[in-house]
């Protein structure tokens, strides 16, 4: 008898003794880890650019830019924001670009200073240059990149979707502010119509038409660091960009009480999400814990609610397809065959609503277009759906 057939099965209860859990949502490549990227460009923005990528990433797969706050480092967002877990999880390469407090004291972005918000300059530049470095080097998707952050990170993630939406298919800002508002903005509500919002975006582009990134807000109902006006500017803001009115398209409910607002555009997708989390204050929401939906770890402006990382990652559709890819222009008919290529969403049917591919209706979900029941609205019912034309979808459980 081999004893060391055993050493797994040991091991497992040597780990439960002491408390630690075995999941099978915990990171599949344990042996990656978090490394800093010493040349990436002309970095006229003198940041630091640090980036988690998976053991055996194969290419072609997605990229995400997470942005730390003040006084926090690439480490910290690292370590408590919960994007590790889903870079394993879902197969996508991270990028934590990192400030220095050479640059600003309290180790802030400054998304304040005209020589870092504009496009080929200063900090948004190097930003930029990680990108470019990371697809170059990883093999990442040029077509799915994605960016988000925290406060001055979350200013900072309004920047990069502005001064280069032809290289953002989507963003998340969690507790920031409007494009160009400067520091005026973190304190007080601006009296800015959406247009005047809009007008700051399209003049980090003059002449682009488009397509504009979709884009995500994320603001606690308590925040007094960076008040919650900024979360209603940056939807006035965003929304006008697209052309679309002020008024919600669709509306749902998630854990943490978190409230959403969806904006769609011309196709029924949301093209600007608004989550408003009861009650929280200034940080980044997370939820610990070992189950697919939970994320993160608790600290300083990283409080316990909601895992926003996984549910900004499931409306980015990272887990398999990408919804901010346009979709065919008119559906097939419904008795022709779904063509192979139409993309497949496999999540819970919260995460279907949120992403708007579903509503829900009496606590029961309901696919968009086909009308086809998917069971209760909550984080356990699994279903795959198919996408067969502007916000047409059929049950492919299965199938895809």
């Amino acid at each position: 008898m081999n004893p060391r057939r055993y050493w797994p099965l040991l091991l497992a209860v040597v780990l439960a003794v002491a408390g630690i859990a075995v999941s099978p949502f915990a990171p599949a490549n344990a042996a990656a880890t978090l490394v800093q990227v010493g040349s990436f460009g002309s970095n006229p923005g003198a940041l630091r650019m640090h980036a988690y990528v998976p053991d055996a990433l194969p290419t072609g797969r997605p990229l995400v830019v997470a942005l730390h706050g003040c006084t926090q480092t690439a480490a910290d967002y690292y370590n408590r924001s919960g994007w590790p877990k889903y870079a394993d999880l879902y197969r996508a390469a991270v990028v934590f670009p990192e400030q220095t407090s050479a640059n600003n004291a309290l180790s802030c972005f400054n998304w304040f200073t005209a020589g870092d918000i504009g496009r080929g300059q200063g900090e948004a530049l190097s930003i930029k240059q990680m990108v470019d470095h990371a697809i170059r080097t990883y093999g990442s998707d040029p077509a799915r990149v994605y960016v988000t952050g925290l406060s001055a990170g979350g200013a900072m993630t309004a920047v990069m979707l502005a001064a280069y939406p032809d290289v953002f298919a989507a963003g998340a800002v969690v507790a920031g502010l409007p494009y160009n508002c400067g520091t005026v903005c973190q304190y007080q509500a601006q009296s800015k119509t959406p247009a005047q919002w809009g007008a700051l975006v399209r003049a980090a582009n003059p002449g682009y038409t488009g397509p504009w990134p979709r884009v995500a807000v994320w603001h606690g109902t308590a925040d007094t660091t960076v008040v919650p006006a900024n979360a209603t500017e940056l939807r006035d803001q965003w929304t006008n960009v697209w052309g679309i009115p002020q008024t919600p398209s669709a509306t749902a409910s998630l854990p943490g009480s978190t409230g959403v607002e969806h904006y769609h555009d011309g196709s029924g997708r949301p093209a600007v999400s608004l989550y408003r989390v009861q009650g929280l204050a200034h940080g980044t929401p997370v939820a610990p814990g070992s189950a697919e939906n939970q994320c993160g770890a608790t600290g300083p402006y990283f409080l316990s609610s909601i895992c926003s990382s996984y549910y900004i990652a499931q409306s980015w559709g990272l887990t398999g397809g990408s919804p901010t890819t346009p979709p065919p222009s008119s559906p097939p008919p419904p008795s022709s065959p779904p063509p192979t290529s139409q993309p497949c969403f496999t999540s819970s049917n919260y995460a279907h609503t949120t992403a708007g591919r579903a509503r829900q209706s009496g606590g029961q979900t309901y696919a968009n277009g086909s009308n086809q029941a998917m069971g209760l609205w909550n984080t356990f019912t699994i279903h795959t759906l198919k996408q067969t034309g502007p916000n047409y979808y059929v049950l492919a459980d299965g199938q895809c």
